[in-house]
């Protein structure tokens, strides 16, 4: 019987990866499963060192790699944050002083005095951060740990990552939330198979990862990007065997198109699309988007009932969706898919991020703030105490 002996080869988790993280600045790191990212997360924390290459840190690093990594689950929560803390280089007078504060925030209540076996994961994680956050430091580093629990406390979270960043702390982030890196990110670096793809400004780099997903579940397909005069960046991708031949904004009575809507007023977006090739199932997706990229609203024929079956080259079809402009005052963009199911994922024939930008003006609404106007006033009760 023979031995078969497979070669040695060498195998790198991260490879010429360059990037710089300023005082105040967030930089979100992204990419699939695998792609590096947690490995990188260690190198900087210094738990792992680099065979090449340097990691220069200024500052006191805390950071959230591993969920519970480093508790004693036979320990309390109590107990558990007085050790982290201690690992955190935090003197028992500073844990003692701190300790009120961290119970208040992790708001597990009586749990925080049972052992730490008994917790969830929620649980846990609201007290590693908790903990990790009792000091604001100078670099904060979390991997994917807010990920887990509920949406409460994700948002509470995510609110003391927002004060640490405005008053000096760099953040380094890494999340499969797109939405958290529009929000919250300066910059954002995309990893794969250990290698730096792209880094750049959320939105640019964002959009090409998703673009990326759709090419990798799909052939070989083309990824186009440019930014306009507005700064709006615009990314196409797809087979292009159908294809948006024209998108418009128009008022809903007089069909006119419209630049700049007002608040309140009835429109309708008209997409004509064209098909190139033969498609035995077409859906048509849109998605309209604030200037910070946070999405507004989303939704596609998939889920509406209307999808398009046994399509020939040549086909044209045009889609109406009508609306009431029920935003606030500000710029807004309209993202179209042309997809074979309910996702870009199945098959991508063409995805067109911020296809179509509009303004939208407040001109006889009272004012108000935020990105949604609701149609309402208050109503008023005045008891007039009797002299």
């Amino acid at each position: 019987m023979g031995l078969s002996v497979k070669p040695i080869y060498e195998y790198w988790a991260n490879k010429d990866i360059s990037f710089t993280v300023q005082a105040g600045q967030a930089v979100a790191i992204i990419g699939q499963n695998g792609a590096g990212k947690s490995t990188l997360l260690k190198m900087i924390t210094g738990t792992v060192r680099p065979t090449q290459g340097s990691i220069t840190v200024n500052g006191r690093i805390s950071a959230m790699l591993e969920l519970g990594l480093g508790f004693n689950p036979e320990f309390t929560g109590r107990q558990n944050a007085y050790m982290a803390g201690g690992l955190m280089g935090l003197s028992n007078q500073e844990l003692n002083a701190l300790m009120p504060e961290i119970e208040d925030f992790a708001e597990i209540g009586d749990f925080f005095d049972q052992a730490l076996r008994v917790y969830s994961s929620g649980m846990q994680a609201r007290l590693a951060f908790a903990v990790a956050t009792a000091v604001r430091p100078d670099i904060l580093i979390v991997d994917e740990i807010l990920s887990v629990g509920d949406s409460y406390f994700q948002h509470k979270s995510f609110d003391r990552i927002r004060q640490f960043k405005e008053q000096g702390t760099s953040i380094i982030l890494v999340t499969h939330g797109m939405g958290d890196v529009r929000s919250l990110c300066d910059h954002v670096v995309l990893i794969d198979k250990g290698q730096m793809l792209k880094q750049g400004a959320p939105d640019e780099v964002v959009d090409f990862y998703n673009a990326l997903i759709a090419q990798k579940e799909n052939e070989k397909l083309a990824i186009e990007q440019s930014r306009d005069q507005q700064g709006w960046l615009k990314t196409r991708s797809g087979s292009g065997t159908a294809i948006v031949k024209r998108l418009t904004l128009q008022d809903q009575i007089s069909g006119e198109e419209v630049a700049a809507a007002q608040v309140g007023q009835a429109l309708q977006l008209v997409c004509d699309v064209e098909v190139l090739g033969a498609i035995p199932e077409l859906v048509l997706g849109m998605m309209l988007r604030d200037k910070q990229g946070s999405v507004i609203w989303g939704s596609n024929t998939w889920h509406t009932g209307q999808l398009q079956t046994n399509l020939n080259a040549g086909d044209s079809l045009r889609y109406v969706l009508p609306f009431n402009c029920n935003l606030g005052p500000g710029s807004y963009s309209v993202t179209t898919a042309l997809t074979r199911g309910e996702s870009h994922l199945d098959q991508n024939f063409e995805w067109s991020d911020n296809l179509l930008v509009f303004d939208v003006i407040n001109v006889d609404k009272a004012i108000f703030i935020g990105s949604q106007w609701l149609d309402t006033t208050f109503s008023v009760a005045l008891n007039r105490q009797a002299d």
